[in-house]
């Protein structure tokens, strides 16, 4: 049992995290950089980020196989592993796969559909896993090691990305309906479940960029469901953002301006230990998702898609999304921005850490980032004691009450 959870945690914690990064450095800084360079009309800003956005599969590989601690060739390999598997997919036809374990839409009527991170995801372990078995145990291990590495990955994405692929087409067909005939109903559901997955150590824009991605848009669109979909888009932006700034506001007071800055355009991913000790305060958070989803497709009607739907406020991304998107209210959008994804999170959150205070289901040090004042706190020293405290023992005395503020 203590070896799964090894091997759930190397690979769905710490490899998923190494993904999320490989994501941000690529994909989502060019989405960023492609917006300001719309914006501000400056085309070598664009030129950059449709660069950042092509080395998306590799950054993906080099990220996964640094993370499972793999020899320099092993990573240098999984480069083009990881290209291969964010680039494989399926053509896929009224629900049928027409072509298997291609690059491109070069068959049929169909649409190509890429197995995309997951499918670089999937391949770069397996590829990265075998080649470490034989990394540096030849004299030509400079041949032997790539060569492993490249035909096990490429095997890897020829049997398992159609079948990625396939699964991503039927969640985005079930989404995009279900949301056009139920917005009520998806509404709570996608900003609960997007936004939980947000906080969890997985990667929500992994799983956003897979399920909400071009492809999908255009299978939707041919169904005549793809208001529903870039609708489910807008509501697991607004999911994120309510976990995120919803932690922020609600532990300002234990962690400060800092707290407020890391966990609001940073990760509410910071809170997951406390939430382990103390899942109660989860609660909050959600409930400020569960609330503004609905409001998200119904009443203001925010839209995105690909990868900034699982991005919530880090790097203002999931209201980039929303902003670029065409075809939009531009009064209810931007006030559909402010209160739904900064505003009602804030204040729900808020309100409801106050109430379970006073039920004693959340106390003080539960929502601390920082374990040295958590510490100091338990064995009841005050927090300005216990800064000061930290602070000399860092050479720092004199910025100690600053800490401490």
């Amino acid at each position: 049992m203590i070896k799964v959870k090894e091997y759930l945690k190397k690979y769905f914690v710490t490899a998923m995290s190494a993904m999320a990064q490989g994501l941000f450095a690529t994909l989502l800084i060019g989405t960023i950089l492609k917006t300001i360079g719309q914006y501000t009309h400056l085309d070598f800003i664009v030129e950059i980020a449709s660069f950042a956005s092509a080395a998306t599969g590799m950054a993906i590989g080099v990220a996964i196989a640094i993370s499972l601690k793999a020899d320099l060739l092993v990573v240098l390999s999984s480069a083009v592993v990881g290209a291969m598997g964010n680039a494989i997919g399926a053509v896929i036809d009224g629900g049928i796969i027409e072509a298997w374990a291609v690059s491109k839409n070069t068959v049929g009527a169909g649409v190509f559909y890429t197995a995309g991170p997951a499918g670089a995801f999937f391949a770069v372990i397996i590829a990265c896993e075998v080649a470490k078995f034989v990394s540096k145990k030849t004299k030509v291990d400079i041949l032997v090691t790539p060569i492993v590495a490249l035909l096990v990955g490429y095997g890897a994405s020829f049997a398992l990305c159609p079948l990625v692929a396939y699964v991503m087409y039927y969640l985005g067909v079930f989404i995009s309906a279900a949301t056009t005939f139920a917005p009520f109903f998806m509404g709570i559901v996608v900003s609960v479940v997007v936004g939980m997955v947000l906080t969890l150590p997985i990667s929500s824009a992994a799983i956003c960029a897979m399920i909400f991605s071009p492809a999908a848009l255009t299978v939707a669109t041919l169904n005549g469901t793809s208001e529903g979909f870039l609708l489910a888009g807008g509501a697991a932006v607004v999911g994120c953002c309510a976990q995120m700034v919803g932690f922020a506001a609600m532990s300002f007071k234990e962690n400060g301006v800092g707290g407020l800055i890391s966990q609001g355009i940073g990760t509410s991913m910071l809170q997951m230990g406390n939430i382990c000790k103390n899942p109660r305060i989860w609660i909050p958070p959600t409930v400020a998702g569960a609330i503004c989803g609905p409001f998200s497709t119904l009443v203001f009607k925010l839209k995105c898609q690909g990868v900034a739907a699982g991005m919530g406020t880090c790097g203002f991304v999931g209201p980039i999304g929303v902003i670029t998107e065409p075809n939009q209210s531009l009064p209810l959008m931007w006030t559909g921005l402010i209160l739904l994804c900064i505003v009602l999170p804030a204040i729900i959150s808020i309100a409801l850490t106050l109430l379970f205070k006073k039920f004693g289901w959340i106390k003080e040090g539960d929502l601390t980032l920082d374990e040295s004042k958590k510490a100091k706190k338990a064995e009841g020293v005050d927090e300005n004691e216990a800064a000061e405290e930290i602070a000399k023992e860092n050479g720092t005395a004199e910025n100690a009450s600053c800490q401490a503020e």
